[in-house]
């Protein structure tokens, strides 16, 4: 069989990489004749996964050559970062069923999708597909209010083997720009941080360089003005130094939503921010404590924090 994949691939965004790599492992152990790549940077992707790609709207004759089409994992089918992103994830599926190829939908987070456009196109697309998995219950429930069936499967992230190596003395932050990360909520987050763990090294993990590398450094300073030295600020990190970095940590302060995944597999104990709701959806099921945005004090999370066991 011939696929092709569709996701946000090419951007070095640490989750959407994490599952590209887990989905080709998976289809090369199938057995898959040839994988096709959709991504940003088709050289950079062949490199990294030893598989074919092509550009972000090349995919055309590599959907008709195929035999099926995968889109996802991750949150692909939403509106909340631009109508424009759902409208492209969406021409990339309907390409596929208007060519008559086998099209599923893969562990994605469905939702939100606010405009009403949006809604119209999602639905009678995704009518027309062989076959939906979901990652959480929420999208499923949305998926059920439109008469779509669907698959319950947890993250493709939770298929990893990650090592748990709990190192005792160690704190990962790993942060985000986003609106409401502002000055104040820096300046909350570090006095906790320096009442509960100045004792300990800091490690504040950029995941992708463009968008949390900044925040990090920012972060590491306002560490530092409250008196935490042992500080460090980690960034240009490869798929399996992340990996091997976030679950090595005794304690995990994480907003990213496959941050806090590998916080879970690996077993560390985990306290996600909440900027999204995915965010809030995973540290449900999975009963982390959790920081909102708009929360006045912190004290009662890392509280909760420091109980796990």
């Amino acid at each position: 069989m011939k696929y092709v994949v569709s996701g946000y691939i090419g951007f070095d965004n640490f989750g959407d990489e994490a599952i590209a790599h887990v989905l080709v492992q998976h289809l090369k152990s199938a057995g898959a004749e040839k994988i096709t790549l959709i991504s940003s940077n088709p050289a950079k992707t062949s490199h990294i996964y030893g598989v074919s790609s092509c550009g972000m709207f090349g995919f055309l004759p590599s959907i008709f050559e195929s035999d099926i089409l995968i889109s996802g994992g991750g949150s692909l089918l939403q509106d909340a970062t631009s109508v424009k992103s759902l409208i492209y994830y969406l021409l990339v599926i309907l390409t596929g069923i208007l060519l008559r190829k086998k099209v599923q939908i893969y562990s994605q987070g469905i939702g939100p999708i606010n405009s009403q456009i949006g809604v119209v196109l999602t639905k009678f697309i995704l009518k027309r597909v062989n076959e939906i998995t979901v990652r959480d219950k929420k999208s499923q429930e949305l998926l059920k209010s439109w008469d779509i069936p669907s698959i319950l499967v947890k993250d493709p992230i939770f298929d990893l083997e990650l090592p748990k190596k709990h190192l005792k003395g160690t704190v990962g932050v790993q942060l985000r720009e986003f609106i409401g990360v502002d000055d104040e909520f820096l300046d909350k987050l570090a006095k906790e941080i320096a009442k509960r763990f100045s004792d300990k090294k800091i490690y504040l993990v950029s995941l992708q360089d463009s968008i949390d590398l900044k925040i990090c450094e920012k972060f590491a300073q306002i560490l530092n003005d409250n008196r935490v030295y042992n500080v460090s600020v980690m960034n240009g990190l490869s798929l399996n130094d992340v990996f091997e970095t976030l679950s090595s940590f005794e304690y995990l302060v994480a907003m990213r939503f496959h941050a806090n995944v590998v916080g879970i597999k690996s077993e560390v104990k985990t306290l996600a921010i909440n900027y999204d709701p995915k965010v809030e959806k995973l540290a449900q099921e999975y009963n982390l404590p959790m920081i909102n945005l708009t929360d006045k004090d912190f004290s009662e999370q890392f509280e909760r924090l420091i109980e796990l066991t």
